[in-house]
């Protein structure tokens, strides 16, 4: 009897005693398509299917009944593709008793399913409504007034209708899609959940505060928020709340994981007249900023700036003007940055506004440097520091070292640059900076690559790269700096391939300066 080997299958996910439980993947892509087509037989393999394989997450039930369905109807693709555009889940019926939803129906009739309470249908919803699923980690505050709501997870996960990913309780697309709610106003609980990010995000971004660290929740739940964000600034359109919770967003991701968001023709598309456009077109410009797209940013702060002056805002004019000041220093455009810097400036003095003052002269300070007024962009610096210590701007110290140590180090006084390169890295790590940590290495690595010092170069080149964790742009502009160095060494090929690594980045981010350079 020793050749006789027994496999059970079950919807539940415990296994009887002395049985070896084996963990089922979904399909991979080639064996997706292979199910598919076995089945289907009415045409060539298309990108359109290899798209809809995708989107059901590989799962093998679902994509035996989509290929029925599309063989019994003799659809060609295109059809198969507008009709799933269409239908989505309910295309997934090959007869009234083989269907997903059948099968899904089973397992919320079960009597373990029903023992779990009223709140367990809401929640399966919630989860199914948001793309990571729900973070086991912020239970808590998520669904503070259910009860054991772990051991409904639990349950959840016995029952197949969900899963554990890297701390995330989430289902597969198809059952996700039958599941989730049909609109927000079906769902009690997910407009309660909305209420917890909202309130999470309107925490303020303060990195000189003792909360700073506590904003960091953002990276793990971007995916989430910025879906929640997608569907309620649709059905919800007019509510300044949903608004200001998207400017808050992207000022969290600005400091935590800069990237582009879907919400950007959103927010262009608002009446100027509404009440929050400024404030959103000024955070989503810092995301264009962030990912290396000077001219866009630019092009939205020049359009908060009338805003605000049609709006008769001095300060928020003076804000603007701080962030134009700085996109025109990437662009090259000097003048035209010192001029905006000054005009804030003026209106910050006016207002007796010590933290905005401070700010701007550091931004007038790397002007100044870049446009080679060396001494002038010292002065501005010493100022800005004088006033960043009385207001406990640690940021704002730490960014004053970095232009004072290029300007030392353009200079040639590179003892007196690595100093103040060195105290800006020790403000930076204290407070765990990574964007600030960054780019001192970078600017050692640049001090050491002008004076031949490849080696030292190579060893901040490495030490920048391990705080670009979620920023892509930072990483494509270390790759740059490490292909110059490789040139420099004459090593030509391995210089190229770093070179057109960074170009790939830059090429996606959309950051048309620096792929060009």
């Amino acid at each position: 009897m020793g050749n006789i080997c027994l496999c059970i299958t079950s919807r539940i996910s415990t296994a009887p005693p002395d049985c070896k439980s084996l963990d089922i993947p979904t399909l991979s892509m080639e064996a997706a398509r292979d199910t598919f087509y076995r089945i289907y037989e009415n045409g060539e393999q298309s990108d359109s299917v290899n798209k809809i394989l995708r989107q059901l997450d590989f799962h093998p039930l679902s994509i035996t009944l989509l290929a029925t369905v599309a063989h019994h109807n003799k659809w060609g693709t295109r059809r198969l593709a507008k009709e799933w555009e269409k239908q989505r889940t309910g295309m997934l019926r090959a007869q009234r008793d083989k269907s997903l939803a059948a099968t899904i129906e089973l397992s919320l009739t079960s009597p373990t399913f029903i023992k779990l309470g009223p709140d367990a249908r809401d929640l399966l919803g919630v989860i199914a409504f948001f793309p990571q699923g729900v973070n086991e980690d912020n239970l808590e505050w998520l669904f503070p007034i259910i009860s054991d709501k772990e051991g409904i997870l639990d349950k959840f996960c016995l029952l197949s209708l969900t899963y554990r990913s890297n701390g995330f309780v989430t289902m597969l697309a198809p059952l996700r899609d039958y599941l989730s709610p049909k609109g927000p106003g079906f769902s009690p609980l997910l407009h309660t959940t909305k209420g917890h990010y909202f309130r999470k995000l309107s925490v303020e971004v303060d990195p000189s505060g003792p909360g700073f660290e506590e904003t960091r929740w953002i990276t793990s739940e971007d995916v989430n928020v910025e879906h929640l964000l997608d569907v309620f600034t649709s059905v919800d359109a007019n509510s300044d709340g949903v608004w200001r919770a998207c400017a808050h967003f992207m000022e969290h991701l600005y400091w935590h994981r800069p990237r582009l968001i879907v919400l950007g023709p959103k927010v262009e598309g608002l009446p100027d007249s509404h009440p929050s456009k400024p404030e959103c077109l000024v955070q989503l410009s810092r995301l264009f900023w962030s990912v290396g797209n000077r001219a866009e940013d630019k092009r939205l702060l020049i359009h908060t700036l009338k805003l605000w002056r049609e709006r008769g805002d001095d300060f928020e004019v003076a804000e603007t003007l701080r962030f134009l000041s700085k996109a025109n220093r990437y662009l090259a455009l000097y003048e035209e940055g010192i001029s905006q810097a000054n005009e804030a400036l003026e209106i910050y003095e006016r207002h007796n506004h010590i933290f905005g003052q401070a700010q701007t002269l550091q931004n007038l300070a790397f002007l100044l440097y870049a446009d080679e007024q060396f001494d002038a962009a010292e002065t501005a610096a010493s100022r800005s520091i004088d006033l960043s210590s009385s207001t406990n701007n640690r940021l704002g110290i730490c960014e004053c070292h970095r232009v004072l140590g290029n300007i030392y180090r353009s200079k040639g006084e590179t003892e007196k640059a690595i100093s103040h390169y060195e105290t800006a890295l020790g403000i930076a790590s204290s407070s765990n900076w990574n964007t600030q940590l960054f780019w001192n290495h970078y600017a050692l690595a640049r001090l050491f690559l002008n004076q031949g010092g490849f080696s030292d170069a190579h060893v901040h080149i490495e030490r920048a790269k391990s705080h670009t964790v979620n920023n892509p742009y930072s990483l494509g502009r270390a790759m740059e700096l490490e292909a110059q160095v490789l040139d420099e060494e004459r090593r030509f090929e391995d210089a190229k391939s770093e070179a057109s690594r960074a170009a790939g980045i830059f090429e996606r981010l959309g950051a048309a300066g620096d792929l060009e350079r």
